[in-house]
């Protein structure tokens, strides 16, 4: 009996502790914290009765210099979102944002909190509670914050409130609840009206005393926070105009504008002459002035979000695509169309220019397509960017196969006639302008695995923007890619810095051949990568084909005539029979990363996860963003970040070296890119110890020292390693 009796007494003593906390009306977990947030489950009321509508506040205690979100975060970030789990037949409101404040990180503007902020919910309890009983009320609440990098962080909130008879005194809840109130925005005293232009959206305000009062006021006292992303344009500035008994706050329009007759929703904050900033919620009709349809996008200086022009975005993709002809994936193709001017250096001028002409076409209206899909795939919701199409394993088997035609036609195993032109790169010994226009579609084919200086700003600036501005940039990078060999043919002067015409031509074409097989080659293997070993064997059957098809085309060109169709018919089904066969099997075939036998090298393959977990405990983290397509990120990790004096320092320094390979589509990867603006690989991304530090983006080109020297600058807790001779 004593075993029993010590039971129930120890039974006694926990149900009294449960009944002490239940009173209480708090459980241990309604407290959370990270590194840079203390959260914090509060109630209006200390207890809760049938039918009882009361305020569930959760606070956030943020530490300086970081901050939270709005339910606009402005240009980039996410708002706080709450999943409450309440008892059968409550029901819990929407948040209720008190007024934001704003941060500038360079050209980018956020909308939300700092140091501390309690979001408040309305929670009305079932009529049918019964009293003498409890009400739990768990949270999970999922945020961003930020400095200048962001986390995102979740945690769970909890306490239980007691269930009192209805008609009974409850006693106060936390303080927390009144001060937040005192932080939401007030409802509007004076009459707004929404005007909308062309150019711009105009908030007028009628009100005698807030004019004379701002008429004497210095700007930058007054801001209006659009509740929906995309109305107004969070970095540009908003004026104040007095205009007799008004004040007019002109705006600029954001991506979304408000059309007609759409209320422009949000909060007006304002600073009074004791320092002090309230806010007003605004809830406008909007009226588009006579022959505007709609507020137009911001275009010009301050459009986007990513710092740039429009007009220095084309001068970026204009330099980059001149930069992309001394690549080694178009070079070739270059060297071929230089080759044939050479050829036909004697021809009338106005023909070469023709030529030129012709060849510049070819390579912006491909450009131009590839614009237009990115702006479809876009509008699906895709997450696609420069290079897209190599993620595809059936196009990259066209492509080889492409390269390999090319190098056989270099190679003398083939010659096409003049009705089928447009196929490969024999056209350019042809002075035919469609020949001219298809190397066009050619060179832009083999230049998009690669990526050159500027180039990432430009696009990644560009598919952020409306249609016509990333068009304007893709024609502008065409046009870069295209300007040397337009030039070769409108300026004589440059035509007669070549050397004369002769025998070497010929070798040096069939030379040519030589990095197409090597570019075929190369192709392949990003195939293996895609859609495993088995790949090659269907690639090079493939390549045996179309070799085939070469010959038997060429070997019967003088053949009678019916045995001379008999063999292009044969030629043509061989040809066919490659590229169905070939899609059929890389598509049969499961696309894995090549990341095997990662554990051998000084890299850990990159996810979201693992780096979420480096960056949470502070520790330094390089991550390297490549594509097995890419040849300017092969280069690199083979230049420099395979070098022996580069993987020492990572050792030294306590770096992590994250690898993502995009050579298949990778939503995280997307994503990751997409804040740093880029559209495309490479992007290098070091991040110093410490949880709230800015990583260094390291340039698209690397060499030893350039890595070295990024190491020795992140700081303390980072060795400084000895610069590498070049």
């Amino acid at each position: 009996m004593p075993t029993f009796s010590s039971a129930r007494i120890a039974s006694g003593l926990a149900l009294l502790a449960l009944s002490l906390a239940a009173d209480a009306g708090f459980a241990a977990s309604s407290r959370a914290s990270t590194p840079q947030v203390e959260a914090e489950l509060v109630a209006s009321a200390a207890a809760i009765r049938p039918g009882d509508k009361i305020q569930l506040g959760v606070r956030q205690k943020i530490i300086p210099h970081w901050h939270t979100y709005w339910v606009n975060p402005g240009d980039s970030g996410l708002a706080m979102q709450i999943a409450w789990r309440l008892p059968d037949g409550a029901r819990a409101g929407d948040i209720q944002w008190p007024t934001p404040g704003r941060f500038k990180l360079g050209p980018v503007v956020n909308y939300g909190y700092e140091n501390e902020v309690t979001l408040l919910t309305t929670v009305t309890a079932p009529a049918t509670l019964p009293a003498g009983g409890r009400f739990p009320v768990r949270a999970t609440v999922d945020w961003l914050v930020c400095q200048e990098t962001c986390i995102p962080q979740q945690v769970e909130l909890e306490l239980t409130l007691p269930v009192q008879a209805a008609g009974s005194a409850v006693g106060p809840g936390s303080p927390l609840i009144e001060a937040a109130r005192a932080q939401l925005p007030a409802s509007t005293p004076w009459p707004v009206e929404a005007h909308a232009s062309k150019d711009a959206l105009t908030l007028r305000i009628a009100d005698a005393r807030l004019a004379a009062r701002f008429a004497s006021q210095a700007p930058g006292e007054l801001w209006f926070y659009a509740e929906q992303w995309g109305k107004t344009a969070h970095d540009a500035p908003q004026p104040v105009t007095v205009v007799g008994d008004s004040l007019e706050i002109r705006i600029k329009p954001g991506d979304e504008p408000p059309k007609d007759g759409e209320t422009l929703a949000g909060v007006l904050s304002i600073r009074d002459d004791d320092g002090q900033t309230r806010g007003y919620r605004i809830a406008a009709p909007v009226s588009v002035t006579a022959g505007a349809s709609a507020v137009a996008p911001p275009t010009g200086d301050n459009a986007g979000s990513s710092g740039l022009s429009v007009g220095m975005a084309v001068l970026l993709a204009l330099a980059g695509g001149l930069i992309l002809n001394l690549m080694p994936c178009v070079f070739p193709v270059l060297s071929i169309k230089a080759l044939s001017l050479l050829r036909h250096a004697g021809h009338d001028r106005a023909l070469v220019r023709l030529q030129g002409l012709a060849y510049t076409g070819g390579v912006l209206a491909s450009f131009a397509a590839l614009g237009a899909v990115l702006i479809v795939l876009k509008a699906g919701g895709a997450q696609v960017g420069w290079g897209f199409q190599f993620q595809s394993p059936p196009f990259v088997l066209a492509v080889a196969y492409l390269m390999f035609a090319v190098g056989l036609s270099l190679s003398g195993v083939f010659t096409l006639g003049a009705s089928a032109t447009g196929l490969g790169a024999s056209l350019a010994d042809k002075p035919g302008y469609a020949g001219s226009f298809f190397t066009g579609v050619l060179a832009t084919v083999v230049a998009t695995p690669c990526t050159a200086p500027f180039m990432g700003a430009a696009l990644g600036f560009a598919l952020g923007q409306p249609a016509p501005v990333l068009l304007a940039v893709f024609l502008s990078l065409g046009l870069g890619l295209a300007l040397p060999y337009l030039l070769l043919c409108f300026w004589p002067a440059l035509q007669r810095a070549l050397p004369r015409p002769g025998v070497w031509m010929e070798r040096v074409k069939q030379a040519l051949a030589f990095p197409m097989y090597g570019a075929a080659v190369w192709l392949v293997w990003v195939l293996a990568q895609q859609a495993g070993p088995n790949a090659i064997a269907i690639a090079l059957g493939g390549m045996l084909a179309i070799a085939f098809a070469a010959w038997l085309y060429d070997s019967s060109r003088n053949a009678h005539v019916f045995a001379r169709h008999g063999s292009t018919g044969l030629a043509v089904l061989t040809l066919l029979a490659a590229l169905l066969g070939g899609y059929a099997g890389v598509q049969a075939n499961a696309a894995t990363p090549a990341t095997a036998g990662a554990a051998k090298h000084a890299w850990e393959p990159y996810s979201k996860v693992r780096f979420d977990e480096l960056r949470a405990a502070g520790k330094p983290v390089f991550v390297n963003f490549t594509a097995a397509w890419c040849i300017t990120c092969l280069a690199n990790e083979k230049v420099a970040l395979s070098d022996v004096g580069v993987a020492d320092a990572f050792r030294q320094a306590g770096i992590t070296y994250l690898k993502g390979d995009w050579t298949n589509q990778d939503p995280q990867i997307s994503a990751h890119l997409a804040e740093f603006g880029r559209s495309g690989v490479p992007l290098y991304l070091l991040y110093p110890a410490g949880t709230g530090s800015a990583p260094q983006v390291l340039p698209q080109l690397l060499t030893p020292n350039t890595v070295l020297s990024a190491i020795a600058a992140a700081g303390p807790g980072t060795a400084s390693p000895k610069l590498a001779k070049e």
